[in-house]
C-alpha cells in the first residue's frame, strides 16, 4: 500500500522515477515526507532543483529523518533552499493511504 494520490501519467520519465522513489524510501516517515512533498512540488521543480532533490534522496534515511526532524544538525552541504523547503514541508501523517490507480 502506498500513499500515492498523484498520477504519474502526465509526468516525464525522470519525474515518474523520482515519485516512485519518494514513496519507496524504506522508512515510513520518509515515505510520507518525501512522497507528499513530491506530490505537491515535483511538477514545478526545475532541472537544477530535481538534481539537488535527487542528491538529497541519495542520503541514508536514518540520517535524513534526524536532519529533517531537527535531532541532528543539517550538514553544511545540505544547508540549501531545497533542503529547507523539504524540511519545512509538514506531511499529513493522518492522510488516508490508497494504492495508485
Amino acid at each position: 500500500m502506498t500513499g500515492v494520490t498523484l498520477t504519474s501519467a502526465g509526468l516525464d520519465p525522470r519525474r515518474r522515477r523520482i515519485l516512485f522513489r519518494c514513496w519507496h524510501r524504506g522508512i515510513r516517515e520518509m515515505d510520507l515526507v518525501f512522497g507528499q512533498f513530491a506530490e505537491t512540488e515535483l511538477a514545478r521543480l526545475s532541472e537544477a532543483e530535481l538534481d539537488e532533490f535527487e542528491t538529497i534522496m541519495a542520503e541514508e534515511d536514518n540520517d535524513l529523518v534526524r536532519w529533517i526532524m531537527g535531532t541532528w544538525p543539517v550538514p553544511e552541504r545540505f544547508q540549501t533552499p531545497m533542503f529547507a523547503r523539504l524540511a519545512a514541508y509538514k506531511p499529513d501523517f493522518d492522510k488516508p493511504l490508497r494504492t495508485p490507480e
